[in-house]
């Protein structure tokens, strides 16, 4: 366990930092992280409209999908989890720090997503609120402009969430006008190396393709380029179970993945639903399931 330990962790803190860590991985090492962000980032394009179940509309779908599921932790910001908390004590949750709406296009102006709010202040709401507060979360865009500044941020939140024995975990995604593919494998192998630099215990990714099509070998030179840190797949658009479920099983155990940020492919089905195949991924990614014990699952009629 002490690869899992960075040594910018009070002695103090390490009791609890190995508790969250456990808790949200399940002993496993691996992260399944239920991403409730889209919110902000993709405005309500994600939650209404064809092919999404009207639920999916009400904030309070992502809440009950969190509160049934088997799930590591559920990825969301500090308002939403304010707003929602009092009523889903026991959904283990990662604060979101910062967020931008995709209005802008990224060939019109380089991304920035400032903090909102600080570690200190998530501390602060733990100890009040009594929450499940396991850690922290914040998006940095690889080739803005802007990124020195965002890397100064990333460093601070991660070393301020170390101090208070919290999980850090990073979104980092290549974006801008400099950026001709932000799928390419040897782009998105730099972007889990500065994670690394920055410390996050979690690096959230695009998944590289070759010529538009996922290769797991491909994210070798990601996940061992990412060192300590470990890798997370991000979910994308929805798709067929089954698909999902095999991509995902590639990634961990060809890849090398340590896990997983899904959206839109739990949340964008009803509850019943949602919950089957959340706790599928949550079988591949912790309990080491098979594709097919894992399509059991998610097709279940339970």
């Amino acid at each position: 366990m002490n690869n899992y330990l960075p040594a910018d962790i009070p002695a103090k803190k390490e009791k609890e930092f190995f508790k969250n860590f456990k808790k949200a991985t399940g002993g496993s090492g691996r992260l399944m992280l239920f991403a409730g962000d889209q919110k902000v980032e993709h405005l309500n394009n994600d939650f209404h409209g064809k092919n999404i179940p009207l639920e999916d509309n009400d904030p309070e779908h992502l809440f009950k999908i969190a509160s049934k599921a088997n799930i590591g932790v559920f990825a969301t910001q500090f308002g939403l989890i304010s707003r929602y908390g009092r009523s889903y004590k026991d959904i283990p949750y990662l604060v979101k720090l910062n967020a931008k709406t995709n209005l802008i296009p990224y060939n019109d102006k380089d991304p920035y997503s400032k903090e909102w709010l600080s570690v200190q202040d998530v501390v602060e709401f733990k100890k009040q609120s009594k929450l499940q507060i396991l850690g922290v979360g914040y998006t940095v865009y690889l080739g803005s402009e802007f990124e020195r500044d965002m890397f100064n941020e990333a460093a601070n939140i991660i070393h301020q969430a170390h101090q208070n024995g919290l999980l850090a975990v990073l979104w980092i995604y290549p974006k801008g006008k400099y950026v001709k593919d932000e799928h390419d494998a040897h782009l998105i192998a730099g972007a889990a190396g500065v994670g690394a630099c920055l410390g996050a215990d979690f690096i959230k990714l695009k998944v590289p393709y070759d010529n538009g099509k996922f290769k797991p070998e491909l994210l070798k030179e990601v996940t061992t380029a990412a060192g300590r840190s470990g890798v997370l797949c991000e979910g994308g658009d929805k798709v067929d179970e089954k698909a999902f479920l095999q991509e995902l099983y590639e990634q961990i155990h060809t890849g090398k993945s340590r896990g997983n940020g899904t959206g839109r492919n739990i949340h964008q089905r009803k509850l019943k639903e949602a919950i089957k195949m959340a706790n599928a991924i949550y079988a591949v990614t912790v309990k080491n399931a098979t594709v097919k014990e894992a399509v059991k699952i998610a097709k279940s009629q339970k």
